[in-house]
């Protein structure tokens, strides 16, 4: 430890640019009259995303999860009839750290009642382009992303030509474990790289990468995730989706991650069954999206590392 590990490790000029930023978000929604909403940071009731870890902690002798995003309760608050809301603050993971990830970080999260996805997307660009002044934006689907840098299908290609594929583009010292992984590291590795630097965003996601997405046959008749994301440069900003409101295929999708983790020997957790509680009761139609806002920060102030725009990230809080 340093003599000056007591400082921030950002500057003071970007701890005000990151002020300034989170005021401006809330000046775009409140012209929308879109509702600030708060909700729990702390639950006894986590994800069971088969890749998020929450972090467990112990509250009144029991188990209870910091949230990894709000989008349980949010969802809930549509439930009961709250209308357009937003959150805009603290989310926690287990195991996210480096130049773009922190266990604790900012995160912006909305949801729009009758929207679906395409509506939210053109919603995102307009504050992805006011906050980082950049007017070229560029909406592909999955697919077109794919044929255009690899010449694959991705919802056709069979799991051998995926595996193929990722050993002929990417050197790794492992093969992937299933066909999402594939997915996943020819995304990271050879596609994000060339989105180039404007705004991306990317639809139509396979249905296996669906999350809480509904899923909907494209106009080839192929079953898509109504699912979009994000980019600027490359980096990924956001992950929105046209939002399941079937409250037995939730619970099916809550059971079959839960199981996924209990095979690939992953922490298991209680999931929230009373998300199931409220898509019975009655979730308006709409379309969610969550973004990261200390990426946003990264953009805006053309820093390269998540510590740059962060007072005391994990190694000194």
């Amino acid at each position: 430890m340093t003599a000056d590990f007591w400082r921030p490790s950002a500057t003071i000029d970007a701890l005000r640019q990151r002020a300034a930023l989170l005021a401006e978000i809330r000046q775009f929604f409140a012209h929308r009259q879109v509702l600030e909403t708060e909700v729990p940071a702390l639950s006894r009731r986590a994800t069971v995303d088969p890749h998020i870890d929450s972090i467990t902690v112990q509250c009144s002798g029991a188990p209870a999860y910091l949230a990894t995003s709000p989008e349980f309760a949010l969802k809930r608050l549509l439930a009961a009839g709250i209308g357009d809301c937003y959150y805009l603050g603290k989310a926690f993971r287990q195991g996210e750290a480096g130049t773009r990830h922190n266990p604790e970080f900012t995160m912006l999260e909305w949801y729009r009642c009758g929207w679906d996805d395409r509506l939210l997307m053109d919603e995102v660009a307009e504050l992805l382009s006011q906050t980082l002044g950049i007017s070229q934006v560029q909406s592909l689907s999955y697919r077109t992303l794919f044929l255009r840098e690899l010449q694959l299908d991705p919802h056709s290609a069979s799991d051998k030509e995926l595996a193929a594929c990722v050993e002929r583009e990417i050197e790794l010292s492992f093969t992937p474990g299933d066909r999402s992984e594939s997915l996943d590291l020819l995304m990271s590795h050879r596609l994000e790289p060339a989105m180039g630097k404007g705004i991306t965003l990317l639809y139509d996601f396979p249905a296996d990468q669906a999350a809480l997405a509904k899923i909907i046959p494209d106009e080839q008749g192929t079953p898509v995730a109504r699912r979009f994301e994000a980019y600027v440069g490359g980096l990924e900003l956001a992950n929105g989706y046209w939002e399941l409101t079937d409250s037995t295929e939730q619970l099916r999708r809550f059971e079959a991650d839960l199981t996924y983790r209990q095979n690939h020997q992953r922490c298991t957790y209680p999931f929230e069954e009373r998300l199931v509680s409220a898509l019975q009761a009655g979730m308006p139609e709409c379309a969610g999206v969550a973004l990261g806002v200390d990426r946003l920060l990264m953009l805006a102030g053309g820093h390269r590392s998540i510590q740059d725009v962060i007072a005391f990230p994990m190694e000194r809080a």
